[in-house]
């Protein structure tokens, strides 16, 4: 897929300094630069390698002026970070816009879709499945019986989704996640042994949410385990079954959080964290990694430990942790010396 610097600046709105007809096919960092590759200057310190990259087309700001000869064709635009960015996800739509059905895939007759679909080989349709337009299922990608998937969502190579499970409009489940398992429900018997408790619920996924690769979302016992609009999580984090996280909260990777525990609006959670079940986690809570929490945590919380305890008392009291070893030592020295007087 090649473009060339006009049609790279008439997707920017930019200007070209340079050959207008100059090709690239790639992407390149700006120190890493080939012939045929594409970069990008937007900080300062970089500068001396826009004068030695081997790259054809570089976008600037406009107001970069050149100190020195540069052989490289110059894309200038109003802010170079934010139109690289944007060619990024351009360049993405362009590479995933697959469309039509391959085979050897399976859809069920029941099964109904709108328009641009792609149905990648090996990937199955269960019964009653439907999907809206411009969705992309991927090779060896298994959607069960009676899910519902919205526009323009994109599920990557081997993701699962559960039967009965909802994913709306513009959503990306990235390949290994598993969406709709069964809870981990038991209960022992009179004999002691577990036995299993029916996941009778489902998932519901609402719109722009991205799952990261190996991320395992379970159905709920009864009801919906609900992921709401805006949401991004990273791989393989757990998601337990009757879960709620609101809108637009980020996950790291390796999070778990246990069954029933609600996740409020617009919180950051950083990755390793451990959630207790049946909890309540506030509005814009800010968790650092490696934490575990085990109790209610209002809003506007920054949490910091295992078990976690305010973010600013940790951080004054871990100096104090470092210095254990010296303070020890300095009581029993005070021991030493108050015993001797007495």
């Amino acid at each position: 897929m090649k473009f060339t610097a006009e049609q790279i600046a008439g997707i920017l709105e930019g200007e070209v300094e340079g050959n207008p007809q100059a090709e690239v096919s790639k992407l390149s960092k700006i120190e890493e630069g080939v012939e045929g590759a594409l970069t990008f200057l937007a900080n300062p310190k970089y500068i001396p390698y826009i004068y030695t990259t081997k790259a054809t087309i570089a976008i600037v700001n406009k107001d970069f002026e050149p100190e020195h000869e540069i052989t490289a064709t110059l894309i200038k635009v109003d802010d170079a970070y934010k139109s690289f960015s944007k060619l990024l996800e351009y360049y993405n739509q362009v590479k995933n816009n697959k469309v039509g059905i391959e085979q050897p895939s399976f859809t069920s007759e029941t099964a109904s879709y709108g328009e641009n679909v792609y149905l990648g080989a090996f990937s199955y349709l269960g019964e009653n499945v439907k999907l809206g337009d411009n969705v992309k299922i991927y090779p060896h990608a298994y959607i069960g019986d009676n899910v519902t998937i919205g526009d323009n969502t994109t599920i990557f190579s081997g993701g699962k989704i559960y039967s009965e499970t909802q994913i709306g409009n513009n959503c990306i489940i990235n390949s290994g996640a598993i969406i709709g398992a069964d809870g981990f429900g038991f209960a022992p018997d009179e004999n002691g042994e577990f036995q299993k408790i029916p996941q009778t619920g489902n998932v519901v996924i609402e719109d722009n949410v991205d799952i990261g690769s190996a991320t395992t979302i379970d159905r709920a016992t009864l009801g919906s385990t609900l992921i709401r609009k805006g949401v991004k999580l990273d791989n393989q984090i757990q998601v337990a079954h009757n879960v709620e996280i609101e809108e637009n909260t980020v996950i790291a990777a390796q999070t778990g959080i246990a069954g029933s525990t609600k996740i409020g609006k617009r919180c950051l959670i950083g990755g390793q964290v451990g959630i207790a079940g049946h909890l309540t986690i506030g509005n814009d809570v800010r968790v650092q990694a490696q934490t575990g929490i085990g109790h209610r945590v209002k809003d506007g919380e920054k949490l910091y430990g295992s078990p976690a305890i305010d973010y600013g008392n940790y951080v004054k009291s871990y100096v104090h942790f470092k210095n254990l070893p010296t303070l020890v030592q300095t009581i029993n020295e005070l021991e030493k010396k108050v015993n001797g007087n007495s």
